[in-house]
């Protein structure tokens, strides 16, 4: 009898200690929103410009995309841990896989190892782009879908199909507050480079001071590569050719606010969607946050973008305001509104609403008002 104890007793502690070695967390967001947007144009004249708009009145996430995930590690000794991360995104007003690209997994998926030094994963990840500027922008912290940069070309709102597929990402370890990593996402097909990806980051915090800059570049070859490192079209256009992304940003926390601004160049080139051959577009943002009470925020952003297409220029003008209420620390209630306009000579407004997408204007304004309700787990 005492012998049949001692086995289970010594069985079940092997069992506490290989559970303790390795972990799986389930986690996720659910964010269900009502948004009112103007101007959303219905058809196209015989030029190929967006008319007879309309009001449209939609459910959707207005912040975050909705998302579920998987994602754990295993202790393998020696300070070596294996890694991963299951995570797809879906549209909470049907519940249909997001993104467009009919994958399950479609936001991220990699599995990969970790130490000291640093980590190394393989699989769908994001670039440098959006894990060192991102969160220094509004639309890739408090703000999301909406604040994104007219054309989204910068792929800063990662509430669509912006992850690279094929993707080797190396992580450093923080030395003393200075981080950097790496991208390059291969094509999968006998052309090397046709639909290939590469990028490289770097970021450094210094108590509330943080500074980042980051390149990527995207060869999307022909458009004949479904394979390759991009599965959708960036920006909602970008389907063919090359687009080159740089960026700096820098953010300032202090008490209760928090301060940033940043700056990005997106260059698309050979590009055979339309009108939109060459683009290059430069963003300028400033932005701020403001906790007026540990439970209320309010938060302001505004966006200048330059855009050059073809021979052409134009720019807009974006201003996005949001007040969100905690009713937990996993409940959330938002208000939120974003204005854009655009000159008179340019392609017209249109605010990214996520997806890859975009809902143009018949005019040179458009409004977006989203009010939601968000639960994280």
């Amino acid at each position: 009898m005492n012998k049949t104890l001692i086995v289970a007793a010594a069985a079940a502690s092997f069992a506490t200690v290989a559970h303790a070695q390795s972990s799986v967390t389930l986690y996720g967001v659910l964010d269900a929103g009502i948004t009112y947007q103007s101007n959303v144009a219905t058809g196209v004249n015989a030029a190929g410009l967006p008319v007879n708009g309309k009001s449209r009145w939609a459910m959707g996430s207005g912040i975050d995309q909705s998302r579920f995930g998987l994602r754990g590690s295993e202790d393998l000794g020696g300070g070596l841990k294996a890694i991963f991360t299951l995570e797809s995104g879906f549209n909470i007003g049907n519940g249909k896989f997001a993104n467009g690209n009919g994958g399950m997994f479609n936001r991220q998926a990699f599995v990969g190892l970790s130490s000291q030094y640093g980590t190394v994963t393989l699989g769908k990840q994001y670039d440098a782009t959006q894990d060192y500027l991102a969160p220094l922008t509004a639309t890739g912290s408090w703000g999301g879908t909406y604040f994104a940069h007219p054309l989204n070309l910068d792929r800063l709102s990662t509430n669509g199909d912006v992850a690279q597929n094929n993707t080797v990402k190396f992580t450093s370890a923080n030395y003393a507050g200075l981080q950097f990593g790496g991208t390059y996402s291969f094509s999968n097909n006998t052309n090397f480079a046709n639909n290939r990806a590469y990028s490289a980051g770097a970021a450094y915090q210094f108590q509330g001071l943080k500074l980042a800059a980051a390149y990527s570049q995207a060869n999307l070859g022909d458009g004949t590569n479904a394979n390759g490192a991009t599965s959708s079209a960036i920006g909602g256009i970008a389907s063919q050719g090359r687009v080159r992304t740089y960026g700096a940003a820098a953010g300032y926390a202090f008490g209760p606010a928090q301060v940033g601004a940043a700056w990005t160049q997106a260059r698309l080139d050979n590009n055979a969607v339309g009108s939109l051959g060459s683009v290059r577009t430069d963003n300028y943002e400033v932005n701020a946050k403001y906790n007026l009470t540990p439970a209320l925020g309010l938060g302001a952003a505004y966006t200048y973008t330059n855009a050059k297409i073809n021979n052409g220029s134009t720019h807009w003008n974006q201003f996005g305001l949001q007040a969100d209420y905690a009713l937990s620390k996993r409940t959330d209630v938002y208000a939120q509104a974003v204005y854009q306009r655009a000159a008179k000579n340019g392609i017209g407004a249109s605010i990214y609403n996520g997806d890859n997408s975009v809902l143009p204007s018949s005019s040179i304004n458009q409004t977006a008002a989203t009010v939601g309700l968000r639960h994280r787990f």
